[in-house]
């Protein structure tokens, strides 16, 4: 069965943008693995918010991974757009025959999957930079959600990412 991988990076606070949206903050300078997680997803998962900030991106430097964006206001040609049955349509998606999936998505759809105990594994690049406020990734939940380590990555830039298995 297919993995959804959410992969992102936050602030040293877990914050993923800070005030209108911004995330300069997010440097460029190296790979921070990024060439093998792409070769292992051929599917990006994310929402509407992100489609609309990174579309251009997205399309242009992961051309071979099919992007499905949440939405019930969407209408575009070259992604697919999922407004309704959502349940059954990722179930339906993680036993299809393919690579893992990527997580590209916003706070209200991590929660969602969570909730919904789709995310298999959480990759998270952390930022020595504190952002104090804005959008944190994980908003409030009355559930615990355990973790187990997969591995801890340095860069020389003081960027450290925590791969986890989700442990529901």
């Amino acid at each position: 069965m297919r993995k959804i991988i959410l992969n992102l990076a936050v602030s040293l606070d877990w914050y993923i943008e800070w005030s209108a949206g911004e995330i300069d903050w997010c440097l460029t300078d190296q790979d921070y693995g990024m060439t093998d997680f792409i070769s292992s997803i051929d599917t990006m998962l994310m929402g509407r918010k992100s489609y609309v900030l990174f579309s251009h991106d997205m399309k242009k430097f992961f051309p071979h991974v099919e992007q499905i964006v949440f939405s019930t206001t969407l209408q575009e040609t070259w992604v697919t757009i999922l407004s309704s049955d959502i349940q059954k349509n990722i179930e339906k998606l993680k036993k299809s025959a393919g690579k893992d999936i990527w997580l590209f998505g916003w706070a209200k759809l991590i929660e969602s999957l969570l909730n919904a105990k789709f995310i298999d594994e959480i990759h998270i690049l952390i930022h020595p930079l504190i952002l104090w406020r804005w959008t944190p990734l994980f908003l409030w939940w009355d559930e615990r959600i355990s973790l187990e380590l997969i591995s801890a990555t340095p860069f020389s830039s003081w960027w450290v990412q925590h791969k986890y298995k989700v442990i529901y």
